[in-house]
């Protein structure tokens, strides 16, 4: 009397290779329905087709084994999807960094020649909302949201002046950690909670405009460093980022403008002129 399917119409039927079916065995993921004690042939049966081909999908998503088991394991189906969500979270965040990284060899193989303006500036002193902490690069991104956040429930549209900014210090960059102040010019800054009344003082500025999401603002940053080190004498200041169009203001990627601010010495007076360098 037959027993079931053999493990080579198995394989067919689920596209799963002998090879594969085999180790699913022994790592007790999908045990065969009977073995043949004499033989030691696997035989499968119809029932375990839907099992096999949930393993299927799940691995050419590399869910890692333990994983898969869990899931065929789990009888809760909420415990089962909230399982695959969260592997999918995990692989649509490194899709987004592969992405990220894409964009910015592209970039830095092909730049564009006529893409990279600056301009310098003489900003001068501001008092505006702000809130400070000693954050690390990681955490970053993070921070500025929530703190963004706090200080646009403070102030509404109708007080604020102008754009928010961030002051990053050098250490942030060059340490790993490092104190940021995230800022909103506004009509009547005051105290409240974390919020702050800073005084930011006058400076020169070498500004360019970075365009779209901030995956690659490094390529901007590193392409304005060569242009201060080649047209000016930077000096030992924060770097200002002004966020002119954020996602605050539209949820497009590719309609946001980050202006960088690099601190320089002025070394001829005269007009802020709009100097455009090749990209290198």
């Amino acid at each position: 009397m037959r027993q079931g399917l053999t493990i080579g119409e198995f394989a067919t039927l689920t596209h799963l290779s002998v090879r594969t079916l085999r180790r699913y065995h022994e790592a007790g993921l999908l045990e065969p329905a009977t073995v043949d004690p004499f033989t030691g042939y696997r035989y499968y049966s119809p029932e375990q087709i839907p099992s096999a081909q949930v393993i299927h999908r799940l691995r050419e998503l590399d869910v890692p084994l333990a994983d898969v088991k869990s899931i065929l394991a789990s009888g809760d189906p909420q415990r089962r999807a909230d399982l695959i969500a969260e592997h999918l979270r995990r692989l649509e965040a490194e899709l987004d960094r592969t992405r990220a990284a894409v964009v910015s060899l592209r970039r830095l193989l092909r730049p564009d020649p006529e893409d990279l303006q600056v301009e310098l500036r003489s900003v001068p002193a501001r008092t505006v909302a702000a809130i400070r902490g000693h954050v690390t690069l990681e955490d970053s991104t993070s921070w500025y949201d929530a703190t963004m956040a706090e200080l646009d429930a403070a102030f509404g549209p109708s007080e604020r002046t102008g754009p928010p900014g961030g002051r990053y210090a050098n250490e942030l960059f060059t340490a790993g950690a490092g104190t940021m102040t995230v800022y909103r010019p506004v009509r009547e800054p005051r105290v409240s909670g974390p919020i702050e009344i800073v005084e930011l003082p006058p400076v020169d500025v070498a500004v360019a405009v970075h365009s779209g999401r901030h995956d690659d603002i490094d390529v901007t940053y590193g392409r304005l460093g060569s242009w201060v080190v080649e047209h000016a004498l930077a000096v030992d200041g924060p770097v200002d980022e002004t966020y002119v169009v954020g996602p605050r203001d539209t949820p497009t990627p590719a309609d946001w403008r980050t202006e960088i601010g690099w601190p320089v010495f002025r070394l001829t007076p005269g007009d802020c002129a709009l100097v455009q360098r090749p990209a290198t």
